[in-house]
């Protein structure tokens, strides 16, 4: 877009959408159910993360409300100097132009990202997946009236309703101007979005997240973390799929055999390694490979650990760079932990349910970067700027 919308008029157009979201709530579910009607797979995660239901509409309306209310992001001034020959010199945010986002059956994410990616002054390009259609063409025909509303161009927010050959071709010969790529979802689609992209993308990737209970932890914290990050949402990137316990824990056995209890009572496959084969309610793991898994699933991998080095080295090898915990009453040991764990999130005593933008205290995130640039963790409005030197003259010249 060739003209920069005011802040006023971008709040306008979030709560308008608010508005709307929340009139046509009813209507927003039953084209969700349809489309959940259709779904025939078997990934579970897939669809938890397809359903739209009234608690994700009231995430959905509380999402837009706190971007309105958020400052504007662009044109914030980072530097400023006069120059010696008199020049006036600054440096402020700018919007990136045109954001698209590439994700998977999350309706939400139609409303999340898309408000974040225009309250920060880009143009939104989604691409959703086809298991969500219905519910994303719904979603996006209310934000073109949000703008209509407030006589602004539906251009700002438009929907690509490509097949794969499709979003491939446009991958690798964009039909419009493209700044910035972030797609949510698998590790096949990130690969699939890296290899035909020709521009910058931000990678959301896998979370595999760990937990390692050292030998000074309190094994109630231990409890209630592992059981929170594991069970309250399989399908969130934030969720653990791996724990190591530190064999030199008082009381290992007992504390393992109450874990793997509750564990089981919630239904979770429990995979064990070669040391914890006599556990029963278990299976030994079949391969070294499945420690670089992240599941989506109601599926785990508990592992014994000699020490708090070889727990930071096997985390560091294995994980997506995504979250890891540590459960200790050791500060000096969690704070060895967290400032040697190379991953975007690092917790002592806490679940990583917490790596989301929301929880983080940026209101909502378009995405989790597991990439280190431009940045790292949940992406909020102040990550989707880029820069602009602004330099004011009487016509001096080099």
């Amino acid at each position: 877009m060739n003209h920069q919308l005011s802040i006023e008029k971008r709040n306008l157009v979030l709560l308008s959408m608010a508005k709307l979201v929340e009139e046509e709530r009813n209507q927003i579910i039953l084209t969700n159910q349809a489309d959940l009607a259709a779904y025939n797979g078997t990934d579970l995660a897939m669809e938890e993360r397809l359903k739209v239901d009234n608690k994700k509409i009231d995430e959905m309306i509380l999402s837009l409300n706190q971007l309105a209310s958020q400052e504007d992001p662009v044109g914030v001034e980072r530097f400023h100097f006069i120059h010696e020959n008199g020049i006036k010199v600054s440096n402020k945010t700018a919007a990136f132009g045109t954001i698209l986002i590439i994700y998977e059956s999350r309706p939400d994410v139609t409303i999340e990202a898309g408000g974040i990616a225009f309250k920060s002054g880009n143009k939104i390009l989604l691409k959703g997946g086809k298991e969500a259609l219905k519910s994303n063409l719904k979603i996006v025909s209310l934000w073109h009236q949000a703008l209509t509303e407030n006589n602004v161009s539906t251009e700002w927010v438009e929907y690509l309703n490509f097949n794969r050959q499709e979003t491939q071709a446009f991958l690798e010969k964009p039909t419009q101007k493209v700044d910035l790529i972030v797609p949510r979802g698998g590790e096949k689609l990130i690969e699939f979005v890296k290899a035909h992209a020709t521009c910058p993308v931000i990678v959301s990737g896998r979370g595999n997240n760990f937990v390692y209970v050292h030998k000074e932890a309190d094994t109630d914290i231990a409890l209630k973390v592992i059981l929170n990050a594991k069970t309250s949402k399989i399908s969130a990137c934030n969720a653990i799929d791996k724990v190591l316990i530190d064999s030199g824990l008082p009381n290992f056995e007992g504390f393992l055999a109450i874990l793997i209890e509750e564990l089981d009572e919630s239904k979770v496959e429990i995979i064990v390694d070669k040391i914890l084969e006599p556990f029963t309610n278990t299976s030994v793991l079949k391969n070294e490979d499945i420690w670089y898994e992240e599941f989506l699933d109601y599926k785990i991998v508990l592992g014994a650990i000699a020490s708090e080095e070889e727990a930071i080295a096997k985390i560091n090898k294995y994980c997506g760079g995504h979250s890891a915990a540590i459960i200790t009453r050791n500060k000096a040991v969690a704070q060895e932990f967290m400032d040697s764990i190379d991953a975007a999130a690092v917790y002592h005593n806490t679940s990583t349910r917490f790596t989301d933008g929301g929880q983080l205290g940026l209101g909502g995130e378009l995405a989790i970067s597991t990439d280190k640039l431009h940045q790292r963790g949940p992406i909020g409005l102040q990550h989707l700027v880029t820069n602009k030197w602004y330099i004011y003259g009487e016509g001096q010249i080099r």
